[in-house]
């Protein structure tokens, strides 16, 4: 039987809203400290090009040294060797690179689908993939509505990989490479308040140079990853067809932080995975 998606997320809000909080409300002491997301401001505006962050990023995590750079229209996509990749469009407004790697989403879908918290929306802000929880169901690739997590099919000893924002080094108090080591500045590291007041001054006091649109901010029920572009986002990739609501959407507060507890029923994860699947089909079949 085929599941009406609207519909589907209107009873899951409901009912899952009463469980997250039920479970909150128990194994959390009144008064506990909410931490605020870490995010990363992607300003295609200043990017040109250089893969930098490629690079870094190979390096930090011990990956293949990244290919040259690809002709305009030569779309790279992230997979089990590269964890993000930059490319390079023919816009309105001439040539726009752009970076991609996961968005880590503040109520990841992939997170949401997967049944032993393998993937993790960690109260600083990355989405993490841990191996000793995982049963390799793989049900986070099918539920990405951003087609991030890849599965390393030809390896021995199979992981789940993608961009982590350098949570290690987050945790011993250093910026993700990326940021660290792009020399146009394209990348700025901060809370995700923070970044997204930056954004909206920057879009104010530079009209001109900017698409009056922050995409990340609400996109999937918003990003940890955020974006500006000079041009409409469907110009250089972007799926602007996201729907605004995130996929679980079981509790509400998750805009800029959430409590250190978070808890999923694992019947309801299994419904949050087919309802993603099939918005993921049908954006696939748009494309």
């Amino acid at each position: 039987m085929s599941i009406d998606r609207r519909n589907f997320f209107k009873v899951l809000g409901v009912t899952g809203a009463g469980l997250a909080l039920g479970k909150q409300a128990q194994a959390e002491p009144a008064g506990e400290e909410v931490t605020e997301f870490k995010a990363i401001l992607y300003d295609s505006t200043r990017c040109v090009g250089c893969q930098s962050c490629e690079f870094s990023c190979a390096e930090v995590h011990n990956l293949p040294e990244p290919e040259d750079f690809p002709e305009v229209g030569v779309l790279r996509k992230t997979n089990e060797k590269r964890r993000t990749v930059v490319n390079a469009y023919d816009t309105s407004k001439g040539e726009v690179y752009v970076k991609r790697q996961c968005m880590h989403c503040n109520q990841p879908a992939c997170g949401a689908a997967c049944l032993t918290q393998a993937m993790l929306k960690t109260k600083e802000g990355p989405v993490i993939w841990r191996e000793n929880k995982c049963m390799g169901c793989r049900y986070c690739m099918i539920s990405c509505p951003f087609d991030v997590p890849k599965f390393e099919y030809n390896s021995p000893n199979p992981k789940i990989t993608k961009c982590n924002m350098c949570f290690e080094r987050q945790q011993e108090g250093q910026l993700p490479a990326c940021v660290e080591n792009c020399p146009a500045e394209a990348l700025m590291f901060g809370t995700r308040r923070e970044l997204i007041a930056e954004a909206r001054r920057r879009i104010v006091e530079n009209p001109d140079a900017y698409y009056p649109h922050i995409y990340g901010e609400n996109e999937a029920g918003g990003t940890s990853f955020l974006y500006l572009s000079p041009v409409p986002f469907e110009e250089i990739g972007f799926r602007t067809n996201i729907q605004n609501a995130s996929y679980p959407a079981l509790t509400k507060g998750f805009l800029y932080s959430v409590p250190a507890v978070f808890v999923l029923v694992p019947s309801v994860l299994l419904g949050i995975h087919k309802a993603t699947k099939s918005n993921l089909d049908k954006n696939s079949n748009h494309d």
